[in-house]
């Protein structure tokens, strides 16, 4: 994994990444890359997202989920352009979202006033739209206790503070608010985690025991997110997230999905970066996959210090 990280991913000279992608660019990326998964594409839905959050000069990520229950959409990981402030703001100007005096909406207002905020991100669905706002600040990880104070964070993750801490679980790098589905994950900065470790997490969160392959490769995450709401105590979900690990995941997805992680557009030099991310919760066992189009630069300083 180092050599192939290396060779995809030294810096071009004068140390920048490769360069800053249109609409037009990234929409035609788009359609290419649903087609792969047999999902439609309509610039009526994607067209204004994109438009809005123009001009695309760091990140562009796309992902899929694989298995019946979650197929069916295309989604997109873009990095928010800095002469956007407040990415929440402005979906809520543009219409992709619709104002809640829900904690959720409060959540991005009340991280950027605690945190030292690198970079946002947004996720929005080819088929179902805006969906997150991504709060990465990997340069001022929180800890778990930090985050608790956060008026407006799930009461949940106070409630699991002692499942954290038992299980090695502090730096938090970053976090997603998902508004549709008023839930939130909060993203663990980890070096990899013992097989037995994730073993022990599932038993404590009265998950299934899932077959040892599977533990081994979850153990080589560089991150594992939890996903939690405002209604329940419960850690909804649990994933971890690692380098694409296609002989594990292959025979257990669609062909399509395969297809699609092996075949995505990309616009850097070398071989093109994919990550696969096991999740567990209460209604079973599945992956998602991603595929980076194009790459921002902390996210490139990010995932070289993590696979170096």
């Amino acid at each position: 994994m180092k050599s192939l990280f290396k060779q995809a991913f030294m810096p071009t000279p004068g140390g920048q990444m490769p360069g800053t992608a249109g609409v037009e660019e990234v929409y035609a990326a788009i359609e290419e890359a649903a087609a792969l998964l047999n999902v439609p594409c309509s610039r009526d839905t994607v067209g204004p997202i994109l438009t809005a959050f123009a001009p695309f000069e760091g990140g562009v990520i796309f992902s899929a989920s694989a298995g019946e229950r979650h197929a069916g959409d295309l989604d997109l990981t873009i990095q928010v352009p800095r002469r956007i402030a407040d990415p929440y703001a402005h979906a809520l100007a543009n219409g992709f979202l619709e104002k809640t005096d829900h904690p959720v909406g409060s959540l991005l207002s009340d991280l950027h006033e605690r945190c030292s905020i690198d970079e946002y991100l947004i996720d929005f669905g080819v088929v179902g739209g805006f969906n997150k706002v991504y709060v990465h600040f990997p340069r001022d990880v929180q800890s778990v206790s930090q985050l608790a104070a956060v008026p407006s964070i799930p009461p949940a993750l106070a409630e699991n503070a002692g499942f954290f801490a038992r299980h090695g679980l502090d730096d938090v790098a970053m976090i997603a608010i998902d508004y549709r589905n008023r839930t939130t994950n909060l993203y663990f900065q980890v070096p990899g985690i013992e097989p037995k470790v994730i073993l022990s997490m599932l038993q404590e969160l009265g998950l299934p025991e899932p077959e040892q392959e599977l533990l081994e490769s979850a153990g080589k995450t560089f991150r594992v997110y939890v996903t939690l709401g405002w209604d329940s105590s419960k850690i909804e979900r649990i994933s971890f997230a690692r380098s694409l690990d296609l002989p594990v995941i292959q025979a257990r997805v669609e062909p399509e999905i395969k297809r699609f992680v092996t075949g995505t557009p990309y616009t850097y030099e070398g071989e093109r970066f994919s990550i696969s991310i096991v999740k567990w919760s209460p209604d079973g066992e599945w992956f998602n996959v991603g595929s980076y189009y194009q790459f921002g630069p902390l996210q490139w300083e990010v995932l070289r210090k993590i696979l170096r």
